[in-house]
């Protein structure tokens, strides 16, 4: 039986992060998920519609950081 007053888990949140924690100084970019320092901070407390904004913004980010620095 289950206590209708107890508090469900936290819901998980979708993250890009591949755990390669790198920011490009040129960029100011994370070498990993390609979010900025100021979006990888808050991104916990983002809305979801931010979030989604910021991750439809992603594929376009990465022209900006020097192939060499992606092994390219």
């Amino acid at each position: 039986m289950s206590d209708a007053s107890a508090p469900s888990p936290p819901r998980a949140i979708a993250s890009p992060c591949v755990m390669v924690c790198t920011v490009d100084g040129a960029s100011g970019l994370c070498l990993g998920c390609l979010r900025t320092l100021q979006e990888i901070a808050t991104w916990s407390r983002m809305t979801d519609e931010g979030r989604a904004d910021v991750m439809a913004d992603l594929p376009g980010r990465k022209s900006r950081i020097d192939p060499k620095l992606l092994g390219e």
